[in-house]
């Protein structure tokens, strides 16, 4: 399978696939910064927002007025660390630290956007948002059938500017309609949502270079996120129980997303729990079920460690 997944959670939506041999497919952004030498410049958020004309420069560079967004330079685990909001020179002193950059801060929506892109030319997207609930966790991601102008017009003349020669899929996180971070690959917590043969055409995308999908029947989807608090050390639910829950009306696949045999500190998770599943589903309501559902087993399960 050479979609190239680590998370043993998320290799059902790609085991059924045909893939050849020698096109590999990248969920992580190590790997996509590795085998994309010529674009991997766009790791690099001190030059996506360069690119962009926002004020930004490293930490070193006091900025002229506040406030304003620091964060690393680089960053290829994700998590959103080491970021944060700078409300003052006080807060600058403190926050300093080598490598990290600070940026206009920007006001609006956060959407994370999915790309096909073909030659640098967007041949294909969907949206999603996310419904924070405290601490760097989510309550849901939505995962939208609507198109988003503001996000697609700028991002569009963005990428035939700078990542012409690139084919392949493309992971935008904007705010405001404004690009924060570029990733050279695509969301791997909910391709079932993006609709039958997705796969098979993404595949495609990379082996010929050619953007083939019917995309008529695009509906709205959500995914359901669980956390849990931290400390125990939590074991997977058991098969059947699973098994019940994907298999509900509304459902469209359900991911355990942690290893039992790991060490709970050994997992990256945010301050504000310890994520042990997630719901794909058509179904809000349906999703929401599933999940507290799983909540009771996982609570029972706490009570007798």
């Amino acid at each position: 399978m050479p979609i190239c997944e680590i998370d043993p959670w998320r290799t059902q939506y790609f085991e059924s696939t045909a893939c050849p041999d020698d096109i590999f497919i990248p969920t992580e952004d190590s790997d996509a910064w590795s085998w994309n030498p010529r674009h991997r410049w766009v790791y690099d958020k001190l030059a996506v927002a360069t690119t962009q004309g926002l004020d930004a420069a490293p930490h070193g560079i006091a900025p002229a007025a506040y406030p304003v967004f620091s964060k690393p330079i680089y960053n290829l685990k994700g998590m959103g660390v080491g970021s944060r909001i700078l409300h003052s020179e006080a807060d600058y002193a403190a926050a300093y630290h080598p490598g990290h950059i600070w940026t206009t801060l920007l006001e609006g929506e956060h959407v994370s956007s999915d790309v096909a892109v073909v030659d640098g030319i967007p041949r294909w997207w969907r949206h999603a948002r996310g419904l924070a609930s405290g601490d760097g966790t989510f309550d849901y991601w939505e995962i939208h059938a609507a198109a988003e102008p503001a996000v697609e017009d700028w991002c569009d003349a963005w990428c035939r500017r700078h990542l012409k020669g690139y084919t392949g899929m493309v992971n935008l996180e904007t705010i405001g309609g404004r690009i924060i971070e570029v990733h050279l690959r695509f969301a791997d917590q909910w391709p079932d949502l993006y609709g039958e043969h997705w796969i098979d055409a993404m595949v495609q995308l990379y082996a010929t270079g050619d953007w083939q999908f019917d995309d008529t029947p695009r509906r709205t989807g959500y995914s359901v996120v669980l956390f849990v608090p931290h400390g125990p050390r939590y074991s997977h639910p058991p098969a059947d129980l699973q098994q019940t829950i994907a298999r509900l009306p509304g459902i469209a696949s359900l991911q355990i997303t942690f290893h039992e045999d790991i060490a709970p500190d050994r997992h990256a998770m945010p301050p504000g729990g310890f994520r042990v599943a997630i719901v794909n589903c058509w179904d809000i309501s349906a999703g929401i079920a599933a999940r507290d559902r799983l909540r009771m087993h996982f609570e029972a399960a706490r009570a007798h460690i």
